[in-house]
């Protein structure tokens, strides 16, 4: 009742509002509720009161795990607004370049009120492809941590990644800063193909690939990894809005040792443009496994709108091209023990803005791409992952063995948090069980942004040939109850980060493995297993003894090999 009265209430402040002209021929309420589609000539201050009540209820304590999505969508013009992101709040432009929609004012997200300035929960919102020019200090501040992305964002000023307290770690990609980005207390940070003028603080691993204005490279002294090119990218698909008032998705092309942001004056006439009356638009109070597997089979995209779906049965994505997005921070659940979605070995799949909530009953994994033992070769035309995030535990009591299993080839990943939720509603050695966050069987993987924490066994199994992660974030689990509960086969522990001894070659850039031992003293013998011919390609790791239990210890970086953290020596470095 109490969602029902608050979508009424924002609908009666936008209903003081006139949408433009050129969009009276297009009817998009089917979007939901809870998307909001605002133009330069509706009267801001009547914005600015709807933003503004979205905020006050997404930004409490209680807000951290409740059922509300929004979606905030600005035509192409200037916008005198103070746009505040609270949980579950997602920003999108609609211009073909980010300075074809002005915020005059900031697009912020800081610290809930009683947190004095720490933004270490400061989860689940994003904003992407607009620009800001900053009114205070010439400065945004958007101080969050995972799953919280930046995309596509033009800053006409400074941007700060913090709200003078402690932050922990975040993403930015294709996107431009005029001034400088001041990274504060950020333990890490993971920036691609961005451009800056120059950069200052972060405390142990702040990544920048493809990145103009990146800081030198200067480890152990520094806590910056700066890699000039990123190797292929395709950036994430965006919304736009043409003269007519019809929405389209751009999707760009794949591209090859590229640095700085993708956009600029002009069109990138390589993007391929689908119109929103491909997609299957999915509401959550009618729309389930059943309706939406039949949309696929009749050739449809699927665009998830602001909500929480209960799925009785797989997504099933067996068309090649196939675009799953969501819009608003929509949460996907499974009611049985099938993942929420599985994507057959074919080429080209896009996945992106997905929340994910393990369910009730456990499964064995919640997203599953390929089927066991897929062997085809999908490097022209690989599938992408973008902002997938995946929980267990926080929202309800959830299960799984393990979230993501990537078993075909050519996948990429840009940006996951996968996270065995540490605090929030059904948290508990035996209530949240999940073995691990990510198993990867697939050749030629590549990760941009693994965030990856908590889980009870090895957080990341590694099976596959030619893999490649740039940036990796994990916390190991909090609440071991005894030493002896976390041993198994003779060892210690659990590593975070295990590549099997099969593999042959493999690479990563930028960990940080860092560990809160609160309920015992417990121990690990390695933050990373691997064959030892591998031991060199992992470059630029940190593990960090956070805090917990006296006697709790992880006894190498890897393999035996690097000094150990513990309470007397809390940050080690390879």
């Amino acid at each position: 009742m109490y969602k029902i009265y608050l979508s009424l209430f924002l609908l009666l402040l936008l209903s003081q509002c006139n949408l433009a002209d050129k969009t009276e021929s297009h009817n998009y309420t089917d979007l939901g509720e809870n998307v909001y589609l605002f133009s330069p000539e509706m009267e801001i201050g009547a914005i600015q009161h709807l933003i503004d009540s979205v905020y006050a209820i997404q930004t409490t304590n209680e807000s951290e795990f409740n059922e509300n999505r929004f979606a905030f969508l600005f035509q192409p013009g200037e916008y005198e607004l103070d746009v505040k992101v609270g949980y579950y709040t997602h920003v999108i432009g609609l211009g073909q370049s980010p300075d074809d929609v002005m915020i005059n004012g900031s697009v912020t997200a800081v610290a809930p009120p009683t947190y004095n300035g720490s933004v270490l929960i400061n989860f689940w919102r994003a904003v992407e492809n607009l620009a800001i020019n900053p009114s205070t200090d010439s400065t945004n501040v958007w101080g969050v941590s995972q799953a919280a992305p930046m995309r596509r964002v033009h800053i006409k000023g400074n941007l700060q990644l913090h709200d003078n307290g402690a932050a922990s770690g975040g993403f930015l990609a294709d996107s431009k800063v005029d001034g400088q980005v001041v990274f504060g207390g950020q333990q890490q940070w993971f920036s691609r193909n961005s451009e800056w003028e120059s950069c200052k603080g972060g405390l142990w691993n702040m990544v920048s690939l493809g990145v103009i204005g990146a800081p030198k490279t200067d480890w152990p002294n520094k806590p910056y990894l700066s890699i000039d090119n990123t190797p292929f990218v395709r950036e994430k698909p965006f919304w736009t809005m043409n003269e007519s008032g019809e929405l389209w998705l751009e999707v760009p092309a794949l591209k090859e040792e590229t640095k700085g942001v993708s956009w600029g004056a002009a069109k990138e006439s390589s993007n391929k443009e689908i119109s929103i009356s491909e997609f299957y638009i999915a509401h959550p109070e009618v729309d389930n496994s059943e309706s939406i597997n039949a949309a696929l089979a009749n050739g449809k995209n699927i665009l998830f709108t602001p909500g929480i779906y209960w799925l009785k049965n797989s997504i099933e994505v067996t068309n090649p091209g196939t675009i799953i997005i969501g819009m608003g921070m929509p949460s996907l659940i499974p009611e049985g023990e099938s993942p929420v979605i599985k994507i057959a070995d074919i080429d080209n799949v896009t996945l992106s803005s997905i929340l994910v909530d393990a369910g009730l009953t456990k499964t064995d994994q919640l997203i599953q791409i390929g089927e066991p033992g897929s062997d085809l070769d999908h490097s022209e035309n690989p599938t992408f992952i973008y902002d997938l995030f995946i929980r267990v535990g926080g929202f309800h009591a959830g299960t799984t063995k393990n979230c993501v299993t990537i078993n075909s080839n050519n996948v990429v990943v840009d940006h996951v948090w996968l996270w065995r939720a540490d605090h929030g509603n059904g948290v508990g050695w035996d209530v949240n069980k999940a073995a691990n966050g990510l198993t990867v069987n697939g050749k030629d993987v590549t990760i941009y942004g693994l965030f990856n924490e908590h889980f009870q066994e090895y957080q990341t199994i590694w099976n596959g040939e030619n893999g490649t992660v740039y940036f990796y974030q994990c916390e190991m689990p909090y609440y071991v109850p005894t030493p002896e509960a976390w041993q198994h086969d003779g060892k210690n522990g659990y590593a975070s980060y295990k590549v099997a001894d099969h593999v042959t070659n493999h690479h990563a850039w930028g960990l940080g493995i860092y560990n809160v031992f609160f309920n015992s003293a417990a121990i690990v013998d390695c933050a990373i297993e691997a064959p030892e011919n591998l031991e060199q390609n992992f470059h630029q790791v940190t593990t960090i003894w956070l805090g917990g239990n006296e006697g709790s210890e992880v006894k190498s970086i890897i393999n035996g090999k690097g000094a150990a953290v513990n309470q007397s020596n809390r940050k080690a470095t390879w």
